[in-house]
C-alpha cells in the first residue's frame, strides 16, 4: 500500500512538472542590469527611439535624413529588430495632476472650466482606445562566438522548442551568467552606436532600465489589461 502511494505520488510529480503554464511558454530567464537575458543564455537590450515626423520637414531635410538612415543601416555591423507598438494613450498621471491642482484655483469660473476639462478627459480616459499613440523601439541582440547569423536563420520551431525548453541545470545556469559577462560589453557598445548614429538624425533614444523593461514586457505579453496594472509589477 505504500509503495503504491509513493508511486502514485511519483507520477503526480512528474505530470506537475512538465505542465506548460505562462511562465514556461516565455523565453525570457531574468532581466539583469538594464539587460533581458533569454534562457537560451542569448542577451537582448531594448532602446526607446522618439519618433520623428517627416512631413513637418521641407523636401531638402527629409532627403538628408533618407540619406543619413540609409547610412545608418548599410554601417550596422549586427542584426537589429525594430518594434512599432500602437497603443492608447494612458492620462491617469495627467488627471491626476489635474485633480491635485484643482483644489489651489480660487478664481471660480476658472474651476469651473478646470473641472468641466477634468471631466471631459475622465470620460475619454474610461472609455479608452479613443486617442492612439505610436511607440518606437529598437532590440539590440547579442549572440556569442559571433553566431548572430545563424541564429537569426534558425527556423521558428527551433527558436519554439528552444523556449518550451524548462531544464534548467545547474551547467545551464552557470553557462547563461558566463555569456551575460562576456556580452554585456559587447551588447552596451551596439547600444552606443544605436544611440549615436540616430543622435546624428536628430532622433533622440535611451536604453530602458529594468523597470521600464518590465512594464513593457507586461504590455506586450498582457494586451487587454491596463497599464496601471503593469506598473504593479516595477
Amino acid at each position: 500500500m505504500l509503495f503504491n502511494l509513493w508511486e502514485q505520488n511519483k507520477i503526480q510529480k512528474g505530470r506537475k512538472d512538465n505542465t506548460f503554464n505562462t511562465e514556461t511558454m516565455l523565453p525570457i530567464s531574468e532581466i539583469k542590469n538594464d539587460t533581458v537575458i533569454l534562457k537560451d543564455g542569448w542577451l537582448r537590450a531594448i532602446l526607446k527611439v522618439t519618433g520623428l515626423n517627416l512631413d513637418l520637414k521641407n523636401y531638402d531635410e527629409q532627403q538628408i535624413i533618407l540619406e543619413q538612415y540609409k547610412k545608418f543601416l548599410n554601417g550596422l555591423q549586427f542584426p537589429m529588430q525594430i518594434l512599432v507598438r500602437n497603443t492608447y494613450l494612458d492620462l491617469t498621471k495627467y488627471l491626476s495632476y489635474m485633480n491635485k491642482n484643482l483644489s489651489d484655483i480660487d478664481n471660480g469660473a476658472l474651476k469651473e472650466q478646470w473641472q468641466a476639462y477634468v471631466n471631459f478627459l475622465q470620460n475619454i480616459d474610461a472609455q479608452q482606445w479613443l486617442i492612439f499613440v505610436k511607440e518606437f523601439y529598437i532590440i539590440i541582440p547579442f549572440y556569442p562566438w559571433d553566431a548572430d547569423n545563424d541564429q537569426i536563420k534558425k527556423s521558428w520551431r527551433k527558436k519554439l522548442l528552444n523556449a518550451l525548453d524548462t531544464k534548467d541545470s545547474v551547467e545551464k545556469i552557470v553557462w547563461r551568467y558566463r555569456n551575460f559577462v562576456k556580452g554585456q560589453k559587447t551588447l552596451e557598445t551596439r547600444c552606443n552606436v544605436i544611440m549615436d548614429g540616430l543622435a546624428g538624425m536628430g532622433i533622440p533614444a535611451e536604453r530602458l532600465d529594468v523597470s521600464d523593461t518590465i512594464n513593457l514586457l507586461f504590455r506586450c505579453y498582457n494586451p487587454n489589461m491596463h497599464s496601471a496594472q503593469a506598473s504593479q509589477v516595477e
